[in-house]
């Protein structure tokens, strides 16, 4: 063979290794991004073309596919579609997915590692590919009773089962009906988009219970402080502990002031209970006790509630915050304010569930999850969800405590409204300012309840936020006139039905 020739085989044999590394980089290397790529035509028919598997509640499917005479071949349905919106989230052709549907995809899809042998199966008998099933752990009773409780007003109602962290309500409202993003109409979808994003649609696509524009806790962020001083030895506090409790006090390092609400005297002007500052939800007592601690121990407690940490359930919990610490440690007014669930606190309506439940499950708190099971076509179970501990935060005796101070709040303060006949109940109430003060009703305070019932042995702890509930000069606008009473409706449906 002549020189020519060999360089010719040459450049022809390394065109031949380009041309097959190249097609192997495209067809290994990038095929997950190329399934995902928006414009990949096949891989959308193969994504939404499959028959998707159940979203199942006490046995019955929530969203479900059925055939249709579409190239698609199925479409999404929802039963009680406003009811569940929350927790589905929909499944649309034009605009992806979200809620269950998104974090459980793979699942559904039928595409789950835990699949494989559903998937041989199919392969083998040449059958139509299937999805698996997804079983929440909602009590359709809570989840009812707390859709209804809100009625029709902007917020968000959690409900825990507090010695495993089960999910048993979870609402956010205004809610929607997915099936309007279902649909393979193109037209008809991109309308309903287009209606539920507007910004006097109120924003129902946002879930209010995880995510989205979080709320000042107001009130029963005051848990914390009573968390922390209850836990340091060196405070010796008890319920009996008379506490400084000024009708107002000038903040460290500034001009401001804070004063009790509805400028009422805690007790006698000067000092008070811890039980009774509790109750009525004096805002002095608890701002010096902040002070008093520091905001290390304030930041502290918080954290060790969920603050700032990474959740999900397996929907994507957006973390809690207290604001710079560094910040709080040097601004005594920032941290009085920070005290009594102001300035840049905010929270998810799970985060103070999560709150309520830890001292229900003495001090133990259970990572919060919506997953029962994962079942593959057949209904075998793949995969199960086994509670967990997502932290201590208190003592048990803290939390024994605690729970003691929250039943007076019930019983004999704000949270009245709250109470159960023949029922235990412990709570505490909250009013937060919007931090708006514009006239409209977004400058409308938020109100909330946390609690549990029995108090003295734990079926469910809730947390309530009703956003902008009402104007103060209602008189009718604070947590426990209307946070409080749905949390019973809320509670009395959990126990009614034995969750």
């Amino acid at each position: 063979m002549n020189a020519p020739i060999r360089r010719v085989s040459g450049v022809v044999l390394v065109m031949f290794l380009v041309l097959m590394g190249a097609l192997t980089w495209i067809q290994v290397g990038q095929a997950d991004s190329l399934n995902t790529n928006a414009w990949n035509a096949r891989a959308t028919y193969r994504e939404n073309g499959r028959d998707r598997g159940p979203i199942i509640v006490a046995g019955e499917p929530i969203a479900s596919s059925v055939p249709v005479d579409t190239p698609y071949r199925f479409q999404r349905t929802y039963a009680q579609p406003e009811l569940y919106a929350s927790v589905t989230g929909y499944s649309s052709v034009t605009f992806g997915r979200s809620g269950i549907e998104a974090a459980e995809n793979a699942v559904l899809n039928g595409s789950a590692p835990a699949l494989w042998r559903q998937r041989l199966a199919t392969l083998v008998t040449g059958r139509q590919p299937q999805g698996g099933s997804v079983e929440l752990t909602l009590d359709p009773a809570v989840q009812q009773a707390a859709l209804d409780a809100l009625g029709g007003r902007e917020g968000a109602i959690v409900a825990l089962d507090p010695s495993s962290g089960a999910i048993l309500g979870l609402v956010s409202t205004p809610s929607f009906d997915p099936s309007r993003l279902a649909s393979h109409d193109t037209a008809a979808v991109q309308a309903a988009w287009e209606e539920l994003t507007a910004k006097e649609s109120g924003e129902p696509l946002v879930n209010r219970a995880i995510a989205g524009n979080q709320y000042a806790p107001g009130s029963t962020f005051k848990l914390i402080n009573v968390a922390a001083a209850l836990s340091d030895p060196s405070l010796g506090l008890t319920p009996e502990t008379r506490i400084a409790a000024p009708d107002v006090m000038t903040l460290p390092g500034s001009q401001a002031t804070i004063a009790n609400p509805g400028g009422e005297r805690c007790d006698d002007g000067e000092t008070a209970t811890l039980q009774r500052a509790l109750e009525k939800s004096c805002n002095t007592p608890f701002v010096q006790l902040a002070l008093d601690l520091g905001a290390e121990a304030i930041a502290e407690q918080a954290e060790a509630f969920g603050w700032g940490r990474e959740l999900d359930i397996p929907l994507t919990v957006t973390p809690s915050r207290l604001g710079d610490l560094e910040a709080l440690a040097a601004d005594q007014a920032a941290l009085g304010q920070t005290s009594i669930g102001q300035r840049d606190v905010r929270v998810t309506p799970l985060q103070m569930a999560m709150v309520a439940s830890a001292v229900a499950n003495d001090g133990q708190l259970m990572r919060p999850y919506l997953v029962a099971t994962e079942r593959d076509a057949n209904l075998a179970v793949v995969a199960r969800t086994s509670p967990s501990v997502f932290s201590e935060p208190i003592t048990p005796e803290v939390a024994a405590t605690m729970t003691d101070l929250m039943v007076g709040v019930v019983e004999n303060g704000t949270g009245w409204r709250a109470a159960i006949n023949g029922v235990s109940v412990a709570g505490k109430t909250g009013t937060a300012e919007s931090g708006i003060d514009d006239g409209t009703a977004a400058s409308n305070p938020h109100a909330w309840m946390v609690g549990f019932a029995p108090a003295e042995d734990p079926k469910v702890a809730v947390a309530v936020l009703v956003v902008n509930g009402a104007d103060p000069s209602s008189g009718d606008y604070t947590g426990g006139q209307l946070a409080a009473p749905m949390a019973r409706q809320v509670m009395e449906a959990a126990l009614r039905s034995g969750s």
